[in-house]
C-alpha cells in the first residue's frame, strides 16, 4: 500500500538524513512531544529516534515506502530524549544510557541501571537542558540480552560481571558510541557536560569525536542485592565513587 501524499508530506518535514564521509547515512526522526511522568509531574521531553540506513534508501521518500518490508521490529532502535532549548543553550548535561532490559523495564535490584535512567532525567530537567540516549545495542555492555542472560546465571554462581562477560568470549566492555555522537552533533554544536562515573566512557566518548565540557557524578540506588555489582563497577571497570570524582576536566 503507498503511502498518501499528505502522510508523506507531515513526515518527511520530522526526518533528518545525517551524512558523514565513508560512514553509512543515519535517517534521525522527531521531535516528538512526549509527556512523562517524573517523581509526580508531568515533563515534556522532545524524542527523537534515528536508525542507520544500512541497505535502506537514504532518499526519505523511498525509505518510507520501504519501511512496510523493513522489518525494523526485529531489531531495537535507539533513541534520545531532549529537554530545554538543547541546541542553542550554552551548557546542557547529556546522559548515554545502555539500554537494560531488567533494571530499565522490570525493576531489577540486580544493577542500578533502572536509578540511572529515573535520576538522569531529573538532573537534566532541573539544569533546564539536555539529553537522554537510550542506546539499544548496548544491552549488557554490549553483549546483547539473550547472552547477558547467560551471563546473569554464571553471576549467580559467583562470577562477577567482568568474568562472567571474559568466561562467554567477550571483553568487558564493546559497546560503541559513533551512532549517538553522530546524532548528537545533529542536534547540537556546544560542548556537553556528560552524566557519568565512568572515566573509560568519557575517553571512549571523547576518541570517538565527542566535545565534553564537564563531567558529573551519578551514584546511587545500591541495595544487598547490587552491592558486588556495584564494587566491581569500581574495581574492575574503573567506576569512580561520587565522593571521589572530579568535577572538572
Amino acid at each position: 500500500m503507498m503511502i498518501s501524499n499528505k502522510v508523506r508530506d507531515i513526515l518527511i518535514d520530522r526526518m533528518t538524513i545525517l551524512k558523514q564521509d565513508h560512514k553509512q547515512d543515519i535517517c534521525l526522526v522527531g521531535p516528538v512531544k512526549l509527556p512523562v511522568q517524573l517523581d509526580g509531574e508531568t515533563v515534556t521531553f522532545q524524542w527523537y529516534t534515528w536508525l542507520t540506513l544500512d541497505k535502506l534508501p537514504s532518499d526519505k521518500e523511498q525509505l518510507l515506502e520501504s519501511l512496510l518490508t523493513a522489518d525494523l521490529a526485529s531489531a531495537q532502535q535507539s533513541s534520545v530524549l531532549v529537554y530545554g532549548d538543547f541546541n542553542h543553550t550554552e551548557e546542557a548535561y547529556i546522559r548515554m544510557h545502555s539500554i537494560c532490559h531488567t533494571g530499565d523495564i522490570f525493576g531489577s535490584q540486580r544493577c542500578d541501571c533502572g536509578f540511572q535512567l529515573r535520576q538522569s532525567m531529573k538532573m537534566i530537567v532541573k539544569k533546564g537542558s539536555g539529553a537522554l540516549f537510550y542506546l539499544a545495542n548496548h544491552e549488557g555492555r554490549g553483549i546483547g540480552l539473550f547472552t547477558k542472560s547467560l551471563a546473569y546465571i554464571l553471576q549467580q554462581e559467583g562470577y562477577d560481571t567482568v568474568e562472567a562477560n571474559n568466561a562467554l568470549g567477550f571483553p568487558d566492555d564493546i559497546r560503541s558510541y559513533e551512532e549517538a555522537i553522530r546524532v548528537i552533533k545533529g542536534l547540537r554544536e556546544n560542548p556537553v557536560t556528560l552524566i557519568t562515573n565512568n572515566p573509560k566512557k568519557i575517553a571512549a566518548l571523547k576518541a570517538a569525536g565527542l566535545t565534553i565540557h564537564d563531567h558529573i557524578p551519578l551514584w546511587g540506588g545500591e541495595s544487598d542485592y547490587n552491592s558486588f555489582y556495584l564494587a566491581t563497577k569500581v574495581e574492575k571497570s574503573g567506576h569512580i565513587l561520587k565522593s571521589e570524582m572530579s568535577i572538572t576536566n
